[in-house]
């Protein structure tokens, strides 16, 4: 009997030690904390944390100079900030990104880099940031920018006159076919109609480039000091054809040496500073790809959801697969009214021609391969290159193109005054010391 109480004496100690650690460890990790509210949403100190970690990860991998860390956290959170806002109208439109899409984009992101799926999630890890946390990431960004697509570009109108001009002007420019990898700065004005605000942002801009010019790297000055949407990047534009500059740029870019800040360049918005890093291709032919393609489109309507809209398009696609016919299918089903009367043809396609989310696809398919579903901004999609060939346009560039070109600068500028709107209209309160950073910075 003694021996019992003994032994259910030790095991009480040992329960009694283990609950004590468990208090311990619990008193080293405290609870996760709400940092900010938007609207109807919060933003977590861990969301925060890891999104740091993601984005030092990644400037870290590319070599590019961090700011200090206070900076860093607020331009995190306005970040966080403006993406919570888009998530939230998008679940207020009903967008949804089902994980068979997800799958598909995550794949093509691999394939583009020219990684399998494991090497590409060995590389995030590398990055200090895990495959369940990049896949959650990227679906934020597709939803962001189905509803920017929707939003902005509805703003964006392209007229004739101006189709016509960039041809003009392209005419009388020797034929090139260079392309530039771009970082850029932008320095928002906050009161155009103030002088002295103008000034500021002149000055700052100025200040700017005097520390690059000076030494300090451009991509970092872009993470600390840049209002641009793509300042967490460092910047980075990718590789831009001439044909696909901001009208700001156009005149300056093709002058510059790599490695060489631009003059400050101002325009209604504020001033911006470009530098190419890189240049490749010359002058000659331009010779382009250009890809034979039919299609299906499948659309969501007031009576038809998104998900049997992709219900709809997975069973089409499941049975041409099983041998159905891609033209018969495409008359009776397709909501392509012009292409889908004519089973589904688009003819030839240049690169430009289509949206992002159409002619990713279109690159990545091979010649006889049925590639989708995929959803764009029109609705979901199959389609099939059925011939490809090298066609030189240096003499010509098709309407088409330049209405395209022309969209794509429109729509960059109609994107930073929209998301300058929806962060002035949102309802933000900060939590903490954050709520005291701001109250110092003298912002909401």
């Amino acid at each position: 009997m003694k021996a019992n109480l003994r032994q259910c004496a030790r095991t009480f100690l040992v329960l009694m030690a283990a609950m004590m650690a468990s208090m311990v460890q619990a008193e080293r990790q405290p609870l996760d904390r709400v940092v900010a509210i938007v609207d109807d949403d919060v933003i977590l100190q861990t969301e925060l944390e890891n999104r740091i970690g993601s984005i030092v990860g990644r400037l870290q991998s590319q070599g590019t100079g961090l700011p200090p860390r206070e900076i860093l956290e607020e331009r995190v959170l306005e970040q966080l900030i403006t993406e919570s806002i888009q998530l939230q109208m998008a679940d207020r439109a009903g967008m949804r990104i089902s994980d068979n899409e997800l799958n598909e984009t995550m794949a093509g992101i691999a394939r583009r880099n020219n990684l399998s799926l494991e090497q590409f999630e060995k590389e995030l890890v590398a990055e200090g940031v895990s495959y369940r946390e990049a896949r959650e990431q990227i679906r934020n960004e597709m939803l962001a920018s189905r509803v920017q697509q929707r939003q902005v570009g509805n703003r964006v109108r392209v007229t004739d006159r101006e189709v016509e001009n960039y041809l003009q002007a392209l005419a009388s420019r020797e034929p090139s076919n260079e392309e530039y990898r771009l970082s850029y700065i932008y320095v928002e004005v906050a009161n155009p109609s103030d002088d002295a605000s103008v000034a500021a942002a002149r000055e700052k801009a100025e200040r700017l480039r005097a520390e690059i010019a000076a030494g300090r790297d451009f991509r970092e000055v872009a993470v600390a000091e840049s209002d641009a949407a793509n300042a967490l990047e460092g910047g980075d534009m990718g590789w831009r054809s001439r044909s696909q500059l901001p009208s700001l740029l156009e005149s300056v870019v093709p002058d510059l040496e790599p490695g060489v800040p631009s003059e400050v360049l101002g325009n209604n918005s504020g001033f911006h500073l470009v530098m190419v890093q890189d240049r490749r291709g010359g002058d000659g032919e331009q010779v382009i790809e250009q890809s034979r393609v039919r299609h299906i489109l499948i659309r969501a309507t007031e009576t038809v959801s998104d998900a049997d809209a992709e219900a709809t398009i997975r069973d089409l696609t499941a049975e041409i697969r099983d041998g159905g016919n891609f033209a018969a299918i495409a008359k009776e089903y397709s909501d392509d009214p012009v292409s889908g009367s004519d089973g589904g043809n688009l003819g030839w396609v240049s690169p430009g021609q289509m949206v992002p989310e159409f002619e990713q696809a279109m690159q990545e398919a091979r010649v006889g391969e049925l590639k989708g579903p995929f959803r764009s901004q029109f609705g979901w999609h199959i389609l099939e290159v059925q011939e490809r060939r090298q066609k030189d346009i240096s003499g010509e560039v098709r309407e088409s193109e330049a209405r395209q070109a022309i969209y794509r600068r429109k729509f960059d500028t109609e994107l930073q005054n929209w998301l300058r709107e929806i962060r002035a209209e949102a309802f933000v309160e900060f939590k903490g010391e954050y709520a005291d950073n701001n109250e110092d910075a003298g912002t909401s």
